[in-house]
């Protein structure tokens, strides 16, 4: 079966459930609400009080589905309960195409009222687009969007469009197989990879225009950071980064690319330059991290970047042991770092060994080349701090 086939049968889905009369696992209540604030670090006065509402960016965080999945822990209910035979039968296509990896790229959402503590959620799924066969750094596939309305008593409350991307790792096969259909039955979910949380590589003069686009003539330094000026041409860059140990550069194909978008394109044109750059907003000045499209304390969509000094702390940390993946040698530290700007980012903490990390440690940036196609950001523990 050729790839124009495979995509014919994969089209058929379109407009398939993909989950039928879902509830949420949990009314929307107010200690989620706090833990999810805490998280983010959002202390807008909206979401506490007597008339507090939902964060509107949780709409997803109530109709999950646990990592349990059904008959898991945590009891019954959520997404995997109500998933439908159609979208079971799409994810075992193509599984039996080759397509056997999965990485969640973005989402889209948009509200019609806020959520408030009571409000019971039901949802439903439908399989809304497959594209044709694409080629990413990741691999071939295909991306297949999902479009979910919530609902509070039967009036619609917000729609969630979630993509994602269910690929023939490179390095594999490097071109998905044009299967057969396998059974209808034990797919495993479609959850997020390690490449969702990780960093891309920059893409230069194209993605560096794209933050030029946005950043109005008018703003200029203010706030707990120096503008970051533009690099001129022929300015030579900080001494060249460190490698990565010999041990971790065999693995180092293997390692995720992050997805590059119209959103985040400017952070990693900066890191093409060795420069952590944070949005700015030119209406309020707050500092923002990751990169959003507003702001999310004034909502204006105006901004410009401030270049990080590279001093941090680690806020929190993880030690991850499982699940293994080919380009990580676990158990390894991932960590929480609030930047002395005050926005915080996740990153590995290099430097120091993952049982020595603790939080408060200082750590200070900077920027590791695993390839020729791949630097990202790490942080690396000062010189006396474990």
């Amino acid at each position: 079966m050729d790839d124009d086939h495979l995509h014919l049968r994969l089209k058929a889905y379109e407009g398939r459930p993909a989950a039928v009369a879902g509830v949420g696992r949990d009314p929307v209540n107010a200690p989620m609400i706090r833990h999810w604030c805490e998280a983010m670090g959002d202390a807008n006065p909206a979401y506490t009080g007597p008339d507090a509402i939902a964060p509107p960016t949780m709409l997803q965080a109530w109709i999950m589905g646990g990592l349990g999945g059904p008959g898991g822990p945590g009891g019954p209910g959520g997404t995997h309960e109500g998933r439908a035979r159609a979208y079971e039968e799409l994810l075992s296509l193509l599984d039996g195409a080759g397509c056997t990896a999965v990485v969640a790229t973005d989402c889209e959402q948009e509200y019609a009222r806020p959520l408030r503590p009571g409000d019971e959620v039901a949802f439903d799924t439908v399989i809304e687009s497959v594209s044709s066969r694409k080629t990413t750094r990741l691999g071939a596939g295909y991306f297949v969007t999902t479009r979910t309305e919530v609902r509070v008593g039967g009036a619609l409350v917000g729609t969630h469009r979630f993509r994602i991307l269910k690929y023939a790792p490179a390095g594999s096969s490097g071109r998905p197989q044009a299967g057969t259909a396998a059974a209808a039955t034990g797919t495993a979910a479609a959850a997020p990879t390690p490449a969702a949380a990780t960093p891309a590589p920059a893409a230069a003069a194209p993605v560096a225009a794209v933050a030029e686009a946005h950043r109005p003539e008018s703003a200029r330094s203010m706030g707990p950071g120096e503008p970051a000026p533009p690099r001129q041409p022929g300015e030579p860059v900080e001494s060249a980064p460190p490698r990565q140990p010999v041990e971790a550069a065999g693995a180092a194909g293997l390692r995720p690319r992050p997805v590059v978008n119209r959103d985040n394109a400017g952070f990693w044109a900066g890191v093409g330059e060795r420069r952590f750059l944070i949005q700015r907003c030119a209406a309020c000045a707050t500092l923002r991290f990751p990169w959003l499209p507003g702001c999310n304390a004034c909502g204006s969509a105006e901004w410009d970047t401030v270049e990080a000094g590279g001093r941090g702390t680690v806020f929190s940390y993880v030690v991850m042991h499982h699940p293994p993946f080919p380009a990580f040698s676990p158990p390894y530290a991932v960590g929480l770092v609030e930047l002395a700007e005050g926005v915080r980012v996740i990153s590995g903490v290099v430097g120091v060994p993952y049982d020595k990390v603790r939080i408060g440690m200082p750590v200070e940036l900077e920027f590791q080349v695993f390839d020729d196609g791949l630097t990202l950001p790490v942080f690396r523990a000062r010189e006396g701090a474990a």
